[in-house]
């Protein structure tokens, strides 16, 4: 189960993401989410990991 949240962030000449996923904990089985800002091209690659 996977939450897919994308927000497009501009600073300066430089476009940035920050993308939004939750992942499950293997020790507690709870939800969690993890963020990470970068580039456009790579939040596909971010969000399958």
């Amino acid at each position: 189960m996977a939450k897919k949240a994308v927000a497009s962030l501009q600073t300066g000449s430089k476009r940035l993401t920050k993308a939004i996923k939750m992942v499950k904990s293997p020790k507690t089985g709870a939800y969690m989410f993890v963020e990470s800002i970068m580039s456009p091209d790579k939040v596909n690659d971010f969000l399958n990991k």
